[in-house]
């Protein structure tokens, strides 16, 4: 029960997070065309299509508008700051507008169809399990409770959860890395930092593995 509290608790601590996140940034949509444009800054990185051929830098690409929003915002805020490069970059986006038209660019492109690097099906399948139904020995609550059916989101009215199936493996492992160790910090309500502390290399690993392989 106690477990199941913490879950609970942590799930609404998500969601009041999504109403300050979704209040804060009401008003215009992005325009993906002006985006393409404002979007160019970032294509060195993370490909002028989203679909970044080096797992350093995420894929954008099918990624939710809002939720691209608020890694721009929070690079320039310093509640994310697990990436120089980025913060860097990001300070460069003039205005809220700017990151909104960005996020609707990329979110527009259509994921490339391949992992960039090989899958291993075995720890695939360890992961797929790890995702569907978590580690109730460790705490660990499934990811395709905030995540989605193969990481692919939920909707994009809930983009403080974002879309992970087809994300780079070692991207995937950095971040879960990173929230392990605090190096980042900017989930809703701590949830990420929380599974990430309970899940074992092994584990992050393999469910890297799955969510690379889960592509169009």
């Amino acid at each position: 029960m106690i477990k199941k509290s913490r879950v609970l608790i942590a799930l609404l601590g998500g969601l009041a997070s999504l109403l300050l996140v979704s209040g804060a940034h009401a008003g215009k949509p992005g325009d993906p065309v002006a985006g393409e444009m404002q979007a160019g800054l970032c294509g060195g990185c993370h490909g002028f299509d989203g679909n970044s051929p080096d797992a350093s830098f995420p894929r954008l690409a099918g990624q939710y508008e809002m939720y691209i929003v608020k890694q721009i915002r929070d690079f320039q805020k310093g509640h994310r700051a697990n990436n120089d490069t980025m913060a860097g970059m990001a300070a460069m986006v003039a205005s809220l507008q700017d990151a909104k038209d960005i996020g609707a660019f990329f979110e527009k492109q259509p994921m490339a169809k391949k992992p960039i690097a090989p899958v291993d099906k075995k720890l695939a399948a360890k992961g797929k399990k790890l995702f569907y139904n978590g580690n109730p020995k460790s705490g660990v609550y499934g990811c395709v409770n905030c995540h989605g059916d193969r990481g692919m989101g939920k909707s994009p009215n809930i983009a403080v959860f974002p879309r992970i199936g087809g994300q780079h493996r070692d991207y995937l492992i950095k971040q879960l890395k990173d929230f392990k160790s605090n190096a980042r910090a900017n989930d809703p309500a701590g949830m990420m930092a929380d599974i990430a502390k309970k899940l074992s290399d092994k584990e992050i690993t393999a469910v890297s593995h799955y969510l690379s392989a889960q592509l169009p």
